[in-house]
């Protein structure tokens, strides 16, 4: 099986910035959406941003965007999460995560739940101090 490995995370302060790297183990493979999901101590796991195959689409949870940026240069490129303005309530684990079924992804509601993808990574810390 296919899993996604993330990197990137660490310890920043307030208003830095970090680029997260999410890139498959062992052979290459395309995944039909990466997704980046975050989940911080005593709350549930809340969608990020995604992406798919090639690119060429892109979903945000509405609350992310302006600061968080998903992106990936081809389809068997890591996707990368560039995220600017760093607050402490950006602390968290983030998860990647691996689609491997042509669903409907018209919207961000596909997109955006957990049950949609069939691989998760083991994740990265981000911890942003005041």
């Amino acid at each position: 099986q296919v899993l996604p490995v993330e990197s990137g995370g660490g310890l920043v302060q307030a208003g830095g910035s970090l680029r997260l790297s999410c890139a498959p183990s062992g052979r290459t493979f395309s995944p039909y959406i990466v997704g980046w999901f975050r989940q911080a101590p005593g709350k549930e796991r809340e969608f990020v941003a995604a992406v798919n195959w090639d690119g060429a689409n892109t979903y945000y949870a509405d609350s992310m965007r302006g600061r968080f940026t998903i992106a990936r240069d081809n389809a068997v490129s890591p996707v990368f999460l560039q995220i600017d303005s760093l607050k402490p309530e950006d602390t968290a684990t983030y998860y990647c995560a691996y689609a491997w079924d042509r669903g409907d992804f018209t919207d961000t509601v596909a997109a955006s739940l957990p049950v949609t993808y069939a691989s998760w990574g083991q994740g990265t810390q981000v911890t942003v101090s005041p």
